[in-house]
């Protein structure tokens, strides 16, 4: 693939991610827990873990969280999504060469994991260890999100190549 037609796709992505995340904050989804969201960003971003390259998929993520942050966001949703995305991907990446796992187990994995980084970056800053208590609630939440991203991503890996 050409290096034009590449930064082209990862715009697109990265415009696909935005528009994803953007619409997915005026669905109030859970409305015991403030900023818990299923992540539909990140079909895009398994997708494109899976379908361009590992740089191609952080550029998307961090691109996304970034101009988020900008339009819509403050500091301190910058810090969690870093964190939470950092530490999702770095599991993503380690466990995608696994044969015996899916894009749904490598999505279950990065959705468990993107909240282990969120609470830790909190439990941090807020200087508690007692944060961690959420992740109770947290970590089967982002196993079902992880999941459900995984199969939508997983459906579109096998159905929409890229030329």
């Amino acid at each position: 693939m050409s290096r034009n037609k590449r930064i082209a796709y990862r715009g697109c992505l990265l415009a696909l991610a935005l528009v994803l995340s953007y619409l997915e904050s005026l669905i109030p989804v859970f409305y015991g827990i403030p900023g818990l969201r299923l992540g539909l960003a990140n079909i895009v971003t398994v997708y494109t873990l899976y379908r361009l390259s590992t740089l191609d998929a952080c550029f998307v993520s961090v691109g996304r969280i970034l101009l988020s942050v900008l339009l819509f966001g403050n500091v301190m949703t910058m810090i969690y999504s870093l964190a939470g995305a950092a530490l999702s991907m770095g599991v993503m990446l380690l466990a995608k060469p696994i044969p015996k796992l899916s894009a749904m187990g490598v999505s279950v994995l990065g959705g468990l994991f993107h909240n282990v980084g969120q609470v830790v970056a909190a439990a941090f800053l807020f200087k508690t260890g007692g944060l961690l208590t959420i992740l109770a609630v947290l970590l089967p939440v982002g196993a079902v999100a992880g999941a459900v991203i995984g199969i939508l991503a997983g459906i579109l890996i096998r159905r929409v190549p890229i030329e």
